[in-house]
């Protein structure tokens, strides 16, 4: 978890404009930097960084002796950066795994460059050689990453929206902020005066497609064929795979345990490679919920299980409430489903921020949308519209999932931790899982074929491993005062009849339908006012009438509950 923000042909004073990098310093308390780039004295590169690994020379933009005319910032991990450097003898200068980016784009461009890198990022990469600016998003954007340019060639990018919002143009009142696209990469001219012009966006990775680096990695064979059990073992070796490789760091690591499915099976598997690798710590799981939370009690039985040194944090319905303000400041963002959810990992993250030394954070996001885990899935009218809902979602994670899973552990008041999506949203198990049509994926339950391929592995209890699904932001409550009834209790006093009745003259775009949403999108244009286009559509089940996101208002939550 660090902080990139860059800036290319500005007419305004540089010392001024960089202060809206400090506009999210939270993400890297750990040190920073301002650089100008030689000969443009009005392009720099910002860094906030937060040390995972090289605290001796890992600070930013990175730059080598061998490549005097490259610059780089960034943000995220490149899990294969050693195997990389092994198979083309590439001579590194520090122990920074974005070191391999430089290597790779002197030896075969951009292209080759982006397609080989196994990992999470987000980058801008500056050639002053050829007059070149790249940007660049891993595929279901685990990395955040925002743009702003003008007709006129001035370019601002930043992790976080919130440190280009402030930013002032001269041909501009308003500066347009939106996110840059996952799974894509851009080529921009830079111009004597540094200001740049596109030239090309590409898309260079589909959720389907086999990842070019799979020709180097060195995942364990897989086996070939499509029989059930074949399935199941080549299902363990890319999840065991997915863990391992991202042990890569010298700071405690952590996980955020729900109770649910996905978070017991990475925090038991990620207990189980600490182990191997000999780390000296025992492994710290993190449950948060309030009285009678279900997750709570399954969070338990799972830690107590695994044998994990394990830590509760109780929370009410007031300190929830208190904190929806900074919540959505954090998360740039008005959609229901996403604050809800973001309430209670902001609070447990504050509370491993305040009360122990776990830095880097493993957590379960990611995985219902590649697994069809949603209840509302049940409801799909083919296999093959399931398959296709399933790819939407992944193609929207940086919507939803997974930018509260890095804004929540992100925001910070002087130190931070570095959030960890699911390790099944990457591009070799989503490559794999989605050439599994054929399997049935809900068989009276959902995620049928995960579960099943871990049913004999002991790694988590039975009564876990067929829990029924349970959103994050229900399983922190009871069943019979649920956190989305609590927060709606809380707007009804907040927000009136007559307000809803003009909610589509004063919201005309994504019009909140409920006095949630409304309270919501008040707060989110009081920080961002304008900015509402940043979130393209609420999430929402399909395929069914509902109201409301929570699966608890769904006909086969409440059917399951009684049973």
């Amino acid at each position: 978890m660090c902080g990139i923000w860059a800036l290319f042909g500005s007419d305004d004073c540089l010392s001024v404009q960089c202060l809206s990098a400090m506009k999210i310093a939270h993400r890297g308390p750990d040190a920073f930097r301002f650089e100008n780039v030689n000969g443009y004295t009005n392009c720099c590169f910002g860094f906030h960084r937060l040390a995972v690994v090289d605290p001796l020379f890992g600070m930013q933009p990175i730059r080598v002796k061998k490549y005097p005319y490259l610059w780089l910032c960034y943000n995220g991990e490149i899990y294969n950066h050693k195997k990389m450097q092994q198979h083309f003898e590439f001579e590194y200068q520090t122990k920074v795994d974005g070191e391999i980016i430089l290597h790779l784009y002197d030896k075969g461009g951009i292209e080759q460059t982006i397609c080989m890198l196994d990992g999470v990022f987000a980058f801008v990469l500056l050639d002053t050689a050829t007059k070149k600016v790249f940007l660049g998003r891993d595929t279901y954007g685990v990395r955040p990453l925002f743009k702003a340019m003008t007709e006129d060639g001035f370019l601002a990018v930043c992790s976080e929206a919130k440190g280009l919002v402030t930013l002032k143009h001269s041909t501009t009142p308003f500066l347009k902020v939106e996110p840059f696209l996952p799974g894509h990469y851009e080529v921009l001219d830079l111009k004597p005066n540094g200001k740049v012009a596109s030239v090309e966006m590409v898309k260079y990775h589909h959720c389907r497609d086999e990842p070019l680096h799979a020709l180097y990695d060195n995942v364990e064979k897989l086996f070939p064929g499509f029989e059930i059990e074949t399935v199941k073992n080549n299902l363990r070796i890319l999840f065991n795979n997915a863990v391992k490789k991202r042990l890569m760091t010298d700071r405690r690591i952590g996980c955020l345990l729900s109770g649910g499915l996905d978070s017991s099976l990475v925090a038991a598997t990620l207990l189980k490679q600490l182990k191997e690798a000999r780390v000296q710590y025992p492994l710290q799981t993190f449950a948060i919920g309030m009285e009678d939370s279900p997750d709570l009690l399954a969070a338990r039985k799972v830690a107590d299980h695994i044998g994990s040194e394990h830590y509760e944090v109780l929370f009410n319905s007031e300190e929830g409430i208190q904190a929806l303000d900074e919540v959505i400041f954090s998360l740039e963002t008005y959609d229901i489903t996403t604050v809800r959810a973001s309430v209670g990992m902001y609070l447990i993250s504050k509370y491993i921020r305040k009360n122990t030394d776990s830095v880097v954070i493993f957590s379960g996001e990611g995985s219902d949308e590649l697994t069809q885990g949603y209840i509302y899935f049940h409801k799909a009218p083919s296999p093959e519209k399931a398959e296709e809902e399933s790819e939407r979602l992944l193609r929207e994670l940086y919507l939803f999932d997974v930018l509260r899973a890095d804004r929540t552990t992100a925001n910070s008041k002087g130190k931070s931790t570095q959030g960890k999506n699911c390790p099944l949203p990457s591009d070799y198990i989503c490559n794999f899982y989605l050439m599994l049509l054929f399997f049935s994926r809900q068989n009276g339950i959902e995620k049928h074929l995960l579960r099943e391929t871990f049913e004999d592995s002991n790694l988590i209890p039975k009564e876990i491993l067929w829990r029924p699904k349970e959103a994050f932001s229900d399983g922190i409550t009871s069943v019979k005062n649920s956190w989305f009834k609590i927060l709606q209790e809380y707007v009804e006093h907040q927000v009136d009849d007559a307000m809803m009745a003009n909610a589509a003259q004063k919201f005309p775009f994504n019009t909140p339908k409920t006095k949630e949403g409304y309270y919501y999108r008040q707060v989110f244009e009081r920080h961002y006012p304008g900015r509402a286009d940043w979130l393209s559509h609420y999430w929402m089940p399909k395929w069914i009438n509902a109201t409301d996101p929570s699966a608890r208002t769904l006909t086969h939550y409440k059917s399951a509950v009684k049973a």
